[in-house]
């Protein structure tokens, strides 16, 4: 039974990177991580899947306003004889243009299980102030 005000839950699957011909020196596909970003009066939050990724694999870069995210997948498949595969494995990179309205002094990121939360806060609106005058 479906309710009216109820939202059909869209699931992808990870989508190889196209590079535009561009190889990877690691010999590991690229992925895309998969995202959900939400708005609250704070700010933005950007959540991207990265399984297999750990902190020391991983990169949050600013520049020009672009935010780039690099993960490293650490895989250790020495000694292993897969039954069944079902789950690709590679590195990932995604970019996000940012607007002016972002804080960009005050963006953290934080992983924890192979998700990344990377918070942008908003700029503080300008208050409203009494300018002082003053005579020459």
């Amino acid at each position: 039974m479906t309710d009216s005000n109820s939202q059909e839950i869209n699931v992808r699957e990870k989508q190889l990177l196209d590079t535009g011909g561009i190889e990877s020196t690691s010999g590991e596909p690229r992925f895309s991580p998969l995202v959900d970003i939400f708005e609250t009066e704070e700010g933005l939050t950007v959540i991207a899947d990265m399984p297999g990724v750990a902190v020391d694999g991983l990169s949050v870069d600013l520049k020009d306003n672009v935010l780039t995210i690099q993960g490293k997948v650490n895989v250790e498949d020495k000694g292993k004889r897969y039954l069944a595969k079902e789950y690709e494995v590679g590195d990932y990179y995604r970019q996000f243009s940012l607007s002016e309205l972002i804080d960009q002094e005050k963006i953290t990121a934080a992983i924890k299980d192979g998700v990344l939360s990377v918070k942008l806060p908003k700029q503080a609106p300008a208050q409203p102030r009494k300018i002082t005058v003053s005579t020459e």
